[in-house]
């Protein structure tokens, strides 16, 4: 998730319960320059194995050559091949899902892939197709594994659908019966409930969360506890969550080393977070405006410090919003 998944967010996934990361998506083009802004995205730390870099692209031979130099530079556990991107900005590129509308070249494209990076495993994230007319999930899965990739992720929707409607899991359980390899469901899981569900009906080998963790993190472990004796654990108080919101924004400061710039960043994150949150739509209001670690313990404090004033009063003493 482009903005979203730097090292600073996947390693607190991963105190949460995430077993495998994967790095924001990072143009071949941008590896084989070697930028500032590639290093950025290509930066982790050794708690976060294994952990993959995300490529796309649409040329097989640059997309080769970057597979080799970020195996080179930064050594991942592996390699991950985004076909299924659907922003426009990506695909008029004819990166991420545009190559849904071409298998050939896809196959082309994991195949170099593949023999370039050697004995580093590479796996795809793909889409069920590009439109409701052109569904290809399962031929495009079984080009993918001929060329040699390791492991399938197929989000339930088409390009088209971007990410509305409803995801398919009737597409992705087909995928998982024609492969050999495994097969990771993305799609409408926001809840541990959601995965067990899924992963019973559909025979996936796993599951990949996305959206969902931008506003509750703390799903990985309840998927967790979920999988190991199919019980839901108590969700975390909201003294808990604040704790985790200002830990993610203390430890972004960190990694930045510009506070200012750091709480703007996360803006957008904050404001997913207070998502399911008493008085969400105020708290986002003053997010909008935060600036330093300080202004959000304040504003955490007065959240706390609200609704704890209104719990000891009785109805009629409430004063109305």
């Amino acid at each position: 998730m482009a903005g979203v998944t730097n090292t600073v967010f996947r390693r607190l996934c991963k105190k949460q319960g995430a077993d495998v990361l994967t790095s924001e998506f990072v143009s071949a083009e941008g590896i084989l320059h070697r930028n500032e802004r590639t290093r950025y995205y290509l930066d982790f730390h050794e708690e976060e194995r294994p952990v993959g870099v995300q490529l796309f692209g649409a040329d097989p031979e640059r997309l080769a050559l970057a597979a080799r130099a970020v195996i080179d530079w930064v050594q991942p556990d592996f390699l991950d091949l985004n076909f299924g991107c659907p922003v426009n900005k990506v695909v008029c590129k004819n990166g991420g899902s545009a190559l849904l509308k071409d298998t050939p070249l896809l196959a082309r494209v994991a195949g170099e892939v593949v023999r370039s990076a050697g004995s580093v495993p590479v796996t795809a994230k793909i889409r069920i197709g590009w439109s409701a007319d052109s569904i290809n999930a399962t031929e495009t899965s079984r080009c993918l594994e001929e060329a040699g990739v390791q492991r399938i992720a197929v989000h339930g929707r088409t390009k088209e659908q971007g990410y509305s409607g409803r995801a398919d899991w009737d597409v992705i359980a087909e995928v998982a019966a024609a492969v050999k390899i495994p097969v990771i469901g993305n799609g409408d899981l926001n809840n541990a409930a959601d995965v067990l569900q899924r992963r019973r009906e559909s025979g996936v080998s796993g599951v990949m969360i996305g959206r969902a963790a931008m506003s509750y993190p703390w799903i990985f472990a309840e998927i967790r506890a979920a999988l190991s004796s199919g019980e839901i654990p108590v969700p975390p108080t909201l003294e808990e969550r604040w704790k985790l919101i200002c830990g993610h924004c203390a430890a972004e400061i960190a990694w930045r080393g510009n506070a200012l710039m750091a709480m703007r960043s996360l803006r957008g994150r904050l404001m997913a977070y207070t998502k399911g949150m008493p008085g969400g739509a105020r708290l986002r209001a003053g997010l909008s405006h935060l600036e330093s670690l300080g202004e959000l313990e304040d504003l955490a404090a007065g959240h706390l410090g609200g609704l704890a004033a209104e719990e000891v009063m009785s109805p009629g003493e409430l004063i109305p919003s």
